[in-house]
């Protein structure tokens, strides 16, 4: 879909987007991160609840891993917006990813049972109640949360919730906007169906990242001061990240740790497997972490390299991998890549990297990136809630495949 140019600045389209959803829906919150897309955008949903004289919900899930410098940016957001805003500063146990371990692929932040080895203490205004919100349970998945803390919010009103995400940051993002397959609100693309009466609002989804600092320069609004030291560590403004620190993106970033917050680090350190081997190892190309061009050991095929890496796996992280294997076998079975000889050991490279033929090749750079969810051999996240019945069907599937 080609970009259409509206004839007006960014921030004026923004400004338009936040007013509309304003005269359109009954109940407004921000998803607020601390980051640099999320704290543009509360500065100008604020300034339209206080013209308005409206309330607008805040919600910051604390994944506790953060920086203390992104915690004291929040802090001091809430402070200043304390007049015009109802808070949610959330500090329940959320399962999360963890990229940089197979023996502890996820995480619980905020884990009751782990009290004494917390990153740090949640701030005194957090929601640390695990019964506060009737729809939580410990150990949600976060992408599970944050739908029903809508749906809850909402109170069975028309409820807009405002989400800073730009198109220019990842293909990804551009197609949350772009999609012509999700359902609008009044078929406006800057918006989408969660549930009913419930819409995600993306006002800034056409901002460059240049644009958030002319902002920031023209407008004296605080902003999280960690960019300003990640600027002088040399990260560029493409590469500027916060968020728990152990993703499959955000763990590029471990090493920032020990420059900026050494004190943050050293308990990082030791509250989640592999977070110091991550931090050292990261950002190296080739078998470390499968990035890039990798190569296999002396007298193995990469098929052989990938059923060693698999036999090297705690044995529930192995049955995980290995149902995608055969999932991603099967699928290419069916299109000219038959049982027998099957999908080749490798194959032209760049067609490879674009994903238009299968390999084993490609299944061991999955397994080296530590890619929990193989999305490097097209598959997508599941649901958590669909997860354990994906297990028990792949069971069965491998058993009538017989693959071997």
């Amino acid at each position: 879909m080609p970009k259409k140019k509206l004839g007006i600045d960014v921030l004026t389209a923004a400004r338009q987007r936040i007013a509309w959803s304003f005269d359109t829906f009954e109940k407004i919150y921000v998803s607020f991160s601390g980051g640099k897309d999320s704290t543009v955008m509360l500065h100008l949903v604020a300034d339209e609840a206080k013209k308005r004289g409206r309330k607008i919900g805040i919600l910051f899930i604390d994944l506790e891993g953060q920086y203390k410098l992104t915690i004291d940016h929040v802090q001091y957001c809430y402070d200043l917006y304390a007049d015009i805003s109802i808070p949610f500063w959330v500090c329940l146990p959320i399962h999360l990813r963890n990229a940089v371990s197979v023996f502890e692929t996820h995480w619980i932040c905020w884990d009751r049972s782990k009290v004494e080895a917390w990153i740090r203490e949640p701030a005194p205004m957090s929601i640390c109640d695990e019964n506060y919100f009737p729809f939580f349970h410990a150990g949600m998945e976060f992408e599970e949360f944050v739908p029903e803390f809508g749906n809850w919010f909402a109170e069975g009103k028309s409820c807009a919730c405002f989400v800073g995400i730009r198109t220019d940051e990842s293909l990804n993002r551009y197609r949350t906007i772009a999609s012509k397959t999700k359902e609008t609100y009044e078929g406006k693309m800057f918006t989408t169906k969660i549930i009913e009466n419930l819409y995600n609002i993306y006002p800034i989804y056409d901002w460059k990242v240049e644009d958030l600092w002319i902002y920031h320069a023209k407008n004296s609004r605080p902003h999280n001061m960690l960019y300003d030291l990640m600027y002088k560590a040399g990260l560029t403004l493409s590469q500027m990240r916060i968020c728990q620190p152990y993703g499959d993106d955000q763990r590029r970033g471990l090493w920032l740790f020990h420059l900026i917050e050494p004190e943050t680090w050293t308990r990082v350190v030791a509250r989640v497997n592999g977070a110091n081997s991550g931090a050292l190892y990261i950002q190296e190309t080739g078998n470390i972490n499968g990035y890039r061009k990798v190569s296999k050991p002396e007298g193995h095929t990469w098929r052989s390299f990938a059923e060693l890496l698999l036999h090297s796996m705690p044995p529930k992280t192995r049955e995980h991998y290995e149902n995608k294997i055969a999932v991603f076998r099967m699928w290419w079975s069916k299109r000219g890549y038959s049982d027998f000889p099957g999908i080749p050991d490798e194959a032209d490279y760049a067609m490879e990297a674009k994903r238009k033929v299968p390999s084993w090749r490609r299944i061991v750079k999955s397994l080296l990136r530590n890619d929990y969810w193989c999305k490097g051999l097209s598959f997508t996240q599941h649901k958590s809630e669909a997860y354990g019945k994906y297990l028990k069907l792949m069971q069965e599937r491998k058993q009538t495949w017989k693959l071997d």
